[in-house]
């Protein structure tokens, strides 16, 4: 089984994300072969990075951030649901992804974007990100904008998720076989790979 992390990447007191969150939470948890949980940036008090250096390097004196990486640390892959603030990611995110870096290195990292545009420049943003971090940004994602984001935003008519379920489902099966692919493969490279990406 791939342990998969679905984490909610922002954390306004109004926001949306738990809504998304939850609806491809369900989709990789039917899913054959994933058992995944709901990782929420809320449960995490970060602090902004202030270490000597990423805990390749050195290992992480805020005991916050080291409980960010153990928990990271048993996930064979993640999900990133986001929102796109001014053209990018929410800050926290990137904060909380700058907290760790040898428990992202060598696992697959798949997006699920909402907003005006399906938050498609944060997305692109975040694939940047991520291959920095030496993950492997799938190809399929999951982008709801537009007029699907209208039927179930507050901004809108605020309906159930299963209002647009069968105009994006079809990308969520894709974004899972993809997932599915790419953590199988990278888990079984990591178990034969040498210690090099090993926290400081």
């Amino acid at each position: 089984m791939l342990n998969i992390g679905i984490i909610m990447s922002t954390t306004r007191d109004d926001r949306f994300a738990k809504k998304p969150a939850q609806w491809i939470l369900d989709k990789a948890r039917a899913y054959e072969g994933i058992e995944a949980d709901l990782i929420d940036l809320r449960d995490f008090d970060l602090p902004f990075f202030n270490e000597k250096a990423t805990n390749l390097y050195a290992r992480s004196e805020d005991a916050r951030a080291v409980q960010w990486q153990q928990k990271l640390d048993r996930y064979d892959g993640f999900i990133f649901v986001t929102a796109e603030y001014n053209h990018s990611i929410p800050a926290v995110l990137k904060n909380a992804l700058d907290q760790a870096y040898v428990e992202w290195v060598r696992k697959p990292a798949a997006f699920v974007g909402y907003g005006g545009v399906g938050a498609s420049r944060a997305v692109e943003h975040l694939r940047g990100i991520v291959s920095e971090l030496q993950m492997a940004p799938i190809r399929e994602a999951v982008h709801i904008g537009g007029g699907e984001f209208m039927k179930v935003s507050p901004m809108g008519d605020d309906k159930d998720m299963s209002a647009i379920d069968e105009i994006i489902a079809p990308k969520a099966n894709d974004l899972l076989d993809d997932l599915a692919w790419w953590g199988d493969a990278l888990k079984v490279a990591r178990e034969k790979s040498s210690p090099k990406y090993e926290a400081a």
